[in-house]
């Protein structure tokens, strides 16, 4: 990936990567304060739980709205109202402790915390939307980089926190990080460039339906749903497995960022690899749950192993768990971007509103049913066995991924890495090489028909169908056509472009 960004590009960078990080410090502040603190109000581990597991849920609930609206409410308005959203409730929520009696302590957590997610929410949508937007042609490096920051905020986080409660007691670290996110907050308002569509507003477009009706489009939401499970999983139910170590509480807080930091540090190199244009992100969910598959293995480890339960391996499961949900994460929101806009959905801001939305929300209800489905199998066979259930799992995603791209996406001959302006070399002739499946044919301006609102030449071959379609659809921004720089100039769609090149020949 080259980084001759232009300004706006870079100024989307500084502030999208500030707002990440100073998000994941508050998001990683409230696990190792909240429990105690609930629990010198008479609050039962059952309710201060249901504080944590409520968030998820209200993610899952409010983010397809939020991408499904996108268009409208504008993409840098939501953004900032989301991170001024997160950032008051994050210096709120350390306020709790001058609450007194149990039922108000209870009642106001839940409030916050429901208040936090809309925000929250908000935040991740309008922020994937803004990278897909602005980053055409490197939407998996930009997202994956971006996430590296998110990352090291949750590495950060209980680290300055630590020493910011040990200093002040609860309300200092929840104060001092939280206002730190307000003033990043209060940056983006003025920083973030702004982001205006000049696309039409139509009264209906494609719907979250819609979307999850592709096929591609649903294999990557089964695959977030799972990496999110699997790191649910591990939150919940890890702390009790390593009890039989006897580890120090800072070695015991390594061992839980183990597997972020190395999502952390990787995750650009998935983003690089997903959009290089020989690899399929597919390819790298497969590789992704072949990496969870086998850490959940090794931390157990599992049952059928006959080695005995070590630090080191179950260390070393942990480095495999942090490369195998970088991958699936990374790879699962570039491939539902491309496949989405490949299958006919427009090339648009609503279009990355839906796919984000989409991704937040899935993301959330894997958060949501990790931790509540460990708890249920630690309580019932014990930890060894029950990581038996996400092993399953992703071997069994990764199987249905692998034959979805034998049968029928290679049936299709789709081809989402190559962009329509890739098939027209500088004589304005149509590079046959770059085609799967059928012959070359020569495309000529022949009578169109419609399809879902897109205009088509007949004369095409069928595997230029979606490639065509997308960056034809009433949209002069494609980044199918951003692709080759010879026609960066004029952002036309294929057929304006084969036109003006018919027209000098």
């Amino acid at each position: 990936m080259g980084w001759d960004f232009t300004r706006r590009q870079w100024m989307t960078i500084v502030v999208i990567s500030i707002a990440d990080f100073c998000n994941a410090i508050c998001v990683a502040l409230q696990a190792p304060f909240y429990p105690q603190e609930a629990e010198k109000k008479d609050c039962t581990a059952t309710e201060y739980g249901l504080v944590f597991g409520v968030f998820e849920l209200v993610v899952f609930l409010v983010s397809p709205l939020y991408g499904a609206h996108l268009n409208r409410i504008g993409p840098k308005l939501l953004f900032n109202v989301g991170i001024l959203t997160t950032g008051t409730c994050a210096i709120l929520f350390g306020l709790l402790d001058k609450v007194e009696g149990h039922v108000p302590f209870i009642t106001l957590s839940f409030v916050i915390r429901i208040v936090e997610a809309t925000g929250n929410a908000a935040f991740l949508t309008a922020s994937f939307a803004i990278i897909a937007k602005e980053f055409p042609n490197n939407v998996a490096t930009m997202f994956a980089s971006l996430e590296t920051f998110f990352g090291l905020g949750l590495i950060v986080g209980p680290t300055l926190g630590g020493a910011l409660y040990a200093a002040g007691g609860y309300s200092l670290p929840f104060a001092v990080l939280g206002f730190a996110l307000f003033c990043a907050a209060v940056m983006s308002c003025f920083a973030l460039p702004q982001g205006g569509d000049d696309e039409d507003l139509k009264p209906a477009g494609p719907s979250m339906l819609t979307l999850l009706r592709i096929p591609g489009v649903f294999l990557s939401a089964i695959s977030i749903i799972c990496t999110s499970m699997s790191i649910g999983f591990l939150q919940a139910t890890l702390e009790p497995h390593l009890r039989q170590f006897n580890l120090s509480p800072i070695v015991l807080g390594l061992m839980f960022v183990i597997n972020g930091g190395v999502y952390a540090l990787s995750a650009p190199a998935w983003g690089w690899l997903c959009d290089q244009p020989y690899m399929k992100p597919k390819y790298v969910t497969v590789l992704g749950c072949a990496f969870v598959a086998g850490s959940f293995l090794l931390i157990g480890p599992a049952p059928f192993f006959s080695f005995p339960t070590t630090q080191w391996v179950t260390i070393l499961g942990l480095v495999f768990h942090g490369f195998g949900i970088g991958s699936q994460l990374v790879a699962s929101f570039s491939d539902a971007l491309s496949t989405s806009i490949a299958s006919g959905l427009p090339n648009s801001i609503e279009t990355y509103g839906l796919v984000s939305g989409m991704w937040t929300s899935t993301f959330a209800l894997g958060a949501f049913i990790g931790p509540t489905v460990s708890g249920l199998l630690y309580d019932s066979v014990g930890f060894k066995e029950s990581t038996l259930f996400i092993f399953l799992l992703h071997v069994i995603v990764g199987v249905i991924v692998l034959i979805f791209l034998w049968t029928y996406d290679r049936a299709r001959g789709l081809d989402v890495s190559v962009s329509a302006g890739d098939l027209l070399q500088l004589d304005g002739t149509l590079d046959g090489s770059v085609l799967i499946g059928d012959e070359y044919q020569a495309l000529t301006p022949r009578a169109k028909s419609r399809r879902r609102g897109i205009s088509v030449e007949q004369s095409r071959p069928p595997a230029m169908n979606s490639l065509i379609a997308c960056s034809s659809y009433k949209n002069r921004r494609s980044p199918w056509s951003q692709r080759t720089p010879r026609y960066r100039p004029s952002y036309g769609s294929l057929d304006s472009r084969f036109r003006g090149a018919m027209s000098v020949t």
